[in-house]
């Protein structure tokens, strides 16, 4: 049951199902090589990829160019592939439970159109036994086959970083595993075709699983000692930055710094592997320490705000406040799972005006989503601008500018720290 040269000589084709912010990197990197079916549910984002446009706005569409690919939502399509990659999300809903609705849909469509000899790798962010344990069964009920002695099944982590254009797919070290050392074998050559850092073939798919959702668990806690850390720093009176500053003089001390998280990854993987956690009769403590704190930052900040507000002698309801930047991270589109969005709402219920810029965040994605959009422009008479995203365009800001738009006393709130030490004259703050 080998695949790797029939995909090398084209004699069968890759498919990527999911074409979000891992998924179409993925599809189209093998399509400079290989064959490619990519395959997508919803019928608009299908559309603009015909036309060579990137619905997440991370590629531009010479990207799209010289590629063996086709787009498509349809599963006769779909079927003409031996080799699938799932590469859908997986969240979790407003209670942190993981929601696999997206990879158990994902499964049931490879249970319909896979056939002997096919491989299957899932790539989507899941517990340790995710894989083996929820998707296997939906794909072999459904299409009546036996994994290896009908189908090989595989698990490869992703690692694509939105907005970095440094650690691209062909660039990091891909983790690969197999249902059996065949499979391993043929998954991790299949990936060799377009990853040119090296492959490290996991001794299992449980282990692979594990690997991925500890990258970002290790993240998160580091970020949240370094959150803790700011609120008893700031309570001291002494800059968190300056005290990182020091400590980072010594060798092996970690360079991690504060800060809200949110995103896809980070603010969502250490849920999946407390979850499975509580179900084998463990009760995380550790794991489960960060993410409180890291999921109450956006309240201390807006707290913090009014706090300053209350005290120059100004009645906060109704007082103005800019926002600048909304995206989960700088450089980049995204807003779903934004932290900034928890802190916005946080500063309305205390009856602030907010406004809300940033030069990617969609206006419309934005009010449909969360209920509010953007403003149409920057005014001026704010009581506090928070710098909540340290977006390209808001590297240059003057001392002289924040003044022109605030009122006497106005707090500038710089979540990252970019102006530290920079300015004389306003009101500074920062995590």
């Amino acid at each position: 049951m080998l695949i790797y040269q029939d995909i090398i000589d084209k004699k069968t084709k890759l498919a990527v199902i999911g074409l979000g912010y891992v998924g179409l990197p993925i599809a189209l990197e093998f399509a400079k090589k290989v064959s490619v079916i990519g395959f997508d549910i919803n019928a608009k984002r299908i559309e603009m990829m015909r036309k060579g446009i990137d619905p997440s706005n991370e590629l531009t569409s010479s990207d799209f160019e010289n590629s063996d690919i086709i787009f498509t939502n349809s599963l006769d399509e779909l079927k003409e592939a031996k080799f699938f990659i799932v590469a859908v999300p997986t969240p979790v809903d407003e209670h942190n439970v993981p929601d696999l609705i997206p990879v158990t849909k994902a499964s049931e469509t490879i249970g319909k159109v896979i056939k002997k000899g096919d491989y299957v790798v899932f790539e989507s962010t899941v517990y340790p036994g995710c894989t083996e344990e929820d998707c296997l069964p939906i794909i072999e009920k459904l299409s009546g086959l036996k994994v290896n002695s009908d189908f090989k099944l595989g698990y490869s982590p992703e690692r694509i970083n939105p907005g970095d254009k440094e650690h691209t797919l062909t660039r990091i070290i891909k983790v690969v595993s197999g249902s059996d050392a065949v499979a391993a074998d043929e998954i991790a050559k299949t990936y060799e075709i377009v990853v040119k850092a090296g492959i490290h073939r996991a001794s299992s798919i449980k282990v692979a699983e594990a690997a991925k959702i500890i990258e970002n668990t290790q993240r998160d806690l580091n970020i949240a000692l370094m959150n803790e850390l700011s609120i008893i720093f700031d309570m001291i009176g002494i800059n968190t930055y300056e005290v990182l500053e020091a400590a980072g003089t010594k060798w092996n001390f970690l360079k991690f710094q504060p800060g809200l998280v949110g995103g896809h990854c980070i603010g969502v993987d250490p849920y999946y592997l407390t979850y499975k956690s509580s179900e084998l009769g463990y009760e995380s403590r550790v794991i489960l320490a960060g993410r409180v704190i890291n999921d109450e930052m956006p309240l201390y900040v807006a707290k913090k705000v009014v706090q300053h507000i209350i005290k120059n002698a100004k009645d906060a309801m109704g007082a103005r406040v800019l926002v600048m930047g909304a995206t989960f991270k700088e450089n980049v589109s995204d807003i779903r799972n934004s932290k900034i969005i928890d802190m916005i709402k946080e500063l309305r219920a205390f009856s602030l005006n907010v406004d809300i810029v940033d030069p990617y965040a969609d206006c419309i994605e934005l009010q449909h989503e969360y209920g509010f959009p953007l403003s149409p422009a920057i005014g001026k008479n704010y009581d506090a601008v928070i710098l909540g995203v340290p977006h390209n365009e808001y590297k240059n800001l003057t001392e002289e500018y924040l003044l022109e738009i605030t009122n006497a006393n106005a707090i500038f709130a710089d979540l990252k720290g970019l102006y530290r030490n920079k300015f004389k004259k306003l009101s500074y703050w920062s995590l």
